[in-house]
């Protein structure tokens, strides 16, 4: 019989654990839902940072190359 008794507690400790966990989760899941709530939203709207300010089309160039156009393009525009 104290084998049975000892399986028992053993059980009862297991689940007692098992609901202390999942009311831990719980708690941590409301936690992170209000502070989601409550949190500025993102910047630009949730724009990518990379991409932010970019229009579609040709790009400046990144290198500052310009003053190698070939002449007749710097006579035209001046």
């Amino acid at each position: 019989m104290a084998n049975r008794t000892k399986v028992t507690q053993q059980k009862r400790a297991r689940e007692r654990a098992k609901q202390e966990k999942m009311q831990e989760k719980t708690r941590r899941r409301e936690e992170v839902k209000t502070r989601k709530a409550n949190e500025p939203p993102q910047l630009g709207g949730g724009e990518d940072p990379d991409i932010a300010g970019i229009v579609p089309g040709p790009q400046p160039s990144p290198w500052d190359d310009d003053d190698l156009l070939p002449v007749e393009e710097e006579a035209d525009n001046k």
